[in-house]
């Protein structure tokens, strides 16, 4: 049975051409079948052997699917990968791509690992969310990362009401809530003032932004918690966003319920590593601190 990998590119940068042309070269020689986002062949100039596919089935039976790019791309790729349950590899070509798994100069080994199956696979937590209003659904997504509930007019606060699991917890006056994963606890949320959580810690986060507030702390709850954010009747209209990708308007009165995914994404892992030092050297942090090293 031909083994069978999906390319997700970053068509905007000449570099990213030329990487997933050695990646399609690399793949197809070693007897893979490779699929590429129909979209995206006419700006990367692939080997004619490619297959372009399209639609939400594109890695339907795919063994991999990579995501050569930025977060930007690897969070596009997760949209594919996510409901065929396909194993998600981030190759970071952008600046700095805290969801990839290998850089630039990895590039080599991690298709050798592709090609000798020598990977491992983690599965990262998700989240499911519905919008409500007048008794009726208006949205429904997910997100790998986080799900923002901001306001939609530049010059007015936001009026929210936040229930955790059932229970009125706090009504904020501000520019919106975060509710993110621990993966995305270093995107949007840490942003906003979020703490940093260790990917395998199961958990979720509710990060108030610029909350007009006494109690406006981020909170980190239990993986079985839900929150419901309600947009209050009397102030001006909202916009949910899942992942910065997909967004719709929230009308005042409109109640978002944001808990755990269903299915999570499933992350290639190569090499074992330390967080602290992914940390370190996607946050650049000066481990040694103003004075130098003194030992």
């Amino acid at each position: 049975m031909m083994r069978s990998a999906l390319l997700v590119t970053h068509t905007g940068r000449r570099q990213s051409a030329q990487h997933a042309r050695a990646v399609a070269r690399d793949l197809l020689a070693a007897g893979f079948e490779v699929r590429v986002v129909a979209e995206e062949v006419a700006d990367l100039d692939l080997p004619a052997e490619v297959t372009p596919v399209t639609g939400p089935e594109a890695a339907e039976g795919a063994e991999i699917v990579l995501a050569l790019g930025g977060d930007g791309t690897f969070l596009r790729a997760a949209e594919l990968a996510r409901p065929v349950k396909a194993p998600l590899l981030g190759i970071n070509l952008g600046k700095v791509g805290f969801l990839a798994e290998a850089e630039i100069d990895d590039i080599d080994a991690a298709v050798k690992e592709i090609v000798d199956g020598t990977y491992k696979v983690d599965e990262r937590l998700t989240l499911d969310v519905r919008a409500e209003y007048g008794g009726r659904v208006i949205a429904e997504s997910w997100a790998l990362n986080e799900v923002s509930v901001e306001k939609g007019q530049r010059a007015q606060m936001l009026e929210l009401l936040v229930d955790v699991d059932g229970r009125p917890l706090a009504r904020y006056g501000c520019d919106g809530v975060v509710c993110a994963t621990p993966t995305g606890s270093t995107a949007y949320a840490f942003s906003a003032g979020g703490p940093v959580v260790w990917p395998e810690v199961e958990a979720l986060l509710l990060v108030p932004i610029s909350a007009h507030a006494l109690f406006s702390k981020p909170l980190v709850t239990a993986p079985t918690s839900s929150f419901v954010v309600t947009v209050d009747p009397y102030t001006s209209f909202a916009v949910l966003c899942c992942d910065g990708r997909r967004t719709w308007d929230l009308p005042p009165g409109a109640k978002v319920t944001v808990e755990r995914g269903e299915l999570p994404v499933r992350v290639v892992r190569l090499a074992p590593r330390p967080f602290t030092d992914v940390l370190v050297a996607k946050f650049a942090l000066p481990v040694e601190g103003w004075r130098g090293n003194r030992r």
